[in-house]
């Protein structure tokens, strides 16, 4: 009898929920919360939380960095958050004060102050990567004058007003502000200069960890490394911002992580990346102006890159003026669905989908992107860009005032695939299985749509039309972005292909070039170029864009985003426009007049 009370009373307590506390962390102590729950550092609490623990952080700069190794569950998550309405910083710079004014020519005030850092230490230029092009820009020290960036310069006699120079020999940190002004004991010295000596300030490894409402900023990152990194399977940031970092502002790292209501913005070279980042759901969030160092565009750089992933979603968000590609999946990425996004004034492709399969990008509104012209970004600096990647689908987009409005990007590639053992062969990949239908392209500059067909062979023509050599090597261009990355024409690439083998379908899309603008290009400009006047030419002699149509597209307003259109316009008569909302523009039908 006494074993069967036993049996129930443990039997009952393994489904008793576990007490769950809450943590609070301040510079200063909180009136009215007892001592023990309370901390100076979030530090110091990620190393006491378990599974349920809410962390309430209140207003503070927190120069820190944090990892959480607890895990939570999905049932019961570990939560980091804001306290209620408080602003909170984590910043991987700290405050310098400790000045010594320098040699100078008469009324410039250069000063200098102790600097035992010393960042990507394995390389011996302590710069990644290591070439000439980034002898500067992977360079990963940072100083800010009042939330002013200064540029860093090489050696101390190019040092000048709004710059700052580390002597590693002397482990001394120099600088001038780009006013002048005076630091430290001088009169008038009542500058707050910052200097960024942490790399990752925010490692999260334990699995269902959240959090909510901080601001991540200035982390001393080497090139491709993130301010935040997330490594648990279920972790999710939301309302968060990641901001000036010397890399990446964020890269996650497992399955089924959210961010959600977060922004990306002024990073070094991405806004945010992912690898394994498997059902990734990344959700009204705004990525801006990214790449501000200039990292090399072919290598990772703009507003996201992505790499063998499956099922990532990115939905109703905002990618705008990133210094590169908007949002770049690169490398085995597989059903991958972009939707009801605006993607917008990025100085390379708004969406560059390479050697990956499965994209489903559709209801997005994609406006003047690629109109930097990078140097050997051909076919990847438009609107929407398949390079190499088959089985994708492409609807309902309103591709407007790009460079190109589609491109079809065609090399050589080989990618590996998630799930296969290291040291396993690569697979060939190449457009084929496409799904091009109702969209609209207008008033894209180049070309409503263009195939770059750069394969060496003859591919993307009918099979009666190709040349006697179908695989000759052909011609190359004087500058190629992804040259580094192209695959040796050699066993295993696919042979003997034609546009009947590649089952291109595109179909119901409207056309509204500009005079003078482009139609329809086939083939690359420096070899066998074909461009097109009107859509019979192209279903005559390719047999693609079947009911499409050539028809002026009007909007309400285009320069304030109002993008709606008549009850008669043709977008709405042929399906190809975008369904459900779009931050940041307006559409619909505009009131009759």
């Amino acid at each position: 009898m006494r074993s069967s009370i036993f049996l129930g009373i443990a039997a009952l307590g393994s489904v008793l929920p576990a007490t769950a506390a809450t943590y609070h962390v301040s510079p200063q102590p909180l009136p009215g919360i007892a001592v023990e729950l309370q901390y100076r550092t979030i530090a110091e609490a990620a190393r006491k939380v378990a599974a349920g623990d809410v962390v309430k952080i209140h207003n503070g700069t927190y120069r820190e960095a944090v990892l959480i190794e607890a895990k939570g569950s999905a049932e019961r998550p570990i939560r980091f958050e804001a306290a209620q309405a408080a602003h909170v910083v984590v910043t991987g710079a700290d405050r310098l004060d400790d000045w010594r004014k320098e040699e100078a020519p008469a009324g410039e005030n250069v000063y200098s102050t102790p600097w035992p850092h010393r960042f990507i230490a394995w390389s011996e230029t302590g710069t990644h990567p290591a070439d000439d092009y980034h002898r500067l820009i992977g360079r990963a020290e940072q100083v800010f004058i009042n939330g002013y960036a200064l540029l860093q310069v090489l050696s101390r006699e190019k040092l000048g007003r709004g710059t700052f120079y580390v002597d590693h020999g002397a482990k001394r940190l120099f600088l001038q502000a780009s006013n002048n002004a005076k630091l430290g004991g001088d009169q008038g010295g009542n500058q707050r200069v910052e200097a960024s000596v942490r790399g990752t300030i925010w490692d999260v490894r334990g699995d269902h960890v959240h959090t909510r409402g901080l601001i991540f900023r200035y982390g001393a990152t080497q090139a491709q490394s993130a301010l935040a990194r997330l490594g648990g399977r279920g972790d999710i940031i939301e309302d968060c911002s990641f901001e000036g970092s010397n890399a990446d502002g964020a890269t996650f790292g497992n399955e089924h992580q959210v961010a959600r209501r977060c922004t990306f913005r002024d990073n070094g070279q991405d806004g945010f990346t992912g690898g394994a980042a498997h059902d990734l759901l990344v959700s009204d969030c705004l990525t801006r102006n990214n790449n501000t160092k200039n990292f090399d565009r072919g290598w990772g750089a703009g507003g996201c890159k992505i790499v063998m992933s499956r099922g990532v979603v990115i939905e109703g968000s905002q990618f705008l003026d990133n210094r590169g590609v908007g949002i770049w999946f690169d490398i085995g990425n597989e059903e991958t669905t972009i939707r009801n996004c605006l993607i917008a004034r990025n100085e390379d492709a708004g969406i560059f989908y390479e050697i990956s399969y499965g994209l489903h990008a559709h209801d997005n509104v994609i406006l003047e992107n690629g109109l930097l012209s990078s140097a050997g970004a051909w076919g990847a600096n438009g609107g929407i860009a398949l390079s190499s990647s088959p089985r994708c689908v492409i609807e309902r987009n309103l591709l407007v005032a790009n460079k190109e409005g589609f491109q079809f990007r065609e090399q050589p590639r080989r990618t590996p695939r998630i799930g296969r053992a290291a040291g396993q062969p690569e697979e060939w990949v190449w457009n084929h299985d496409e799904t091009i239908q109702h969209n609209v392209l207008a008033w894209n500059r180049d070309a409503q749509a263009w195939g770059w067909w750069a394969a060496g062979d003859d591919r993307h023509r009918p099979r009666v039309r190709r040349s006697a050599d179908p695989n000759r090597a052909g011609s190359a261009p004087e500058t190629d972005i992804a040259r580094p990355y192209r695959s040796a024409p050699d066993g295993g690439a696919p042979r003997d292909l034609s546009l009947e083998s590649l089952a291109l379908r595109l179909r119901g899309n409207v056309y509204d070039p500009e005079p003078g603008q482009g139609l329809f290009h086939w083939g690359p400009a420096w070899q066998d170029h074909r461009r097109f006047r009107g859509l019979d030419e192209v279903r005559d002699e390719l047999g693609l864009e079947a009911d499409s149509i050539v028809a002026q597209v009007e909007f309400a307003d285009y320069h304030r985003r109002d993008l709606r259109v008549p009850a008669d316009s043709p977008a709405l008569r042929m399906q190809a426009y975008p369904r459900g909302e779009v931050p940041g523009v307006t559409l619909g039908t505009r009131p009759a007049p």
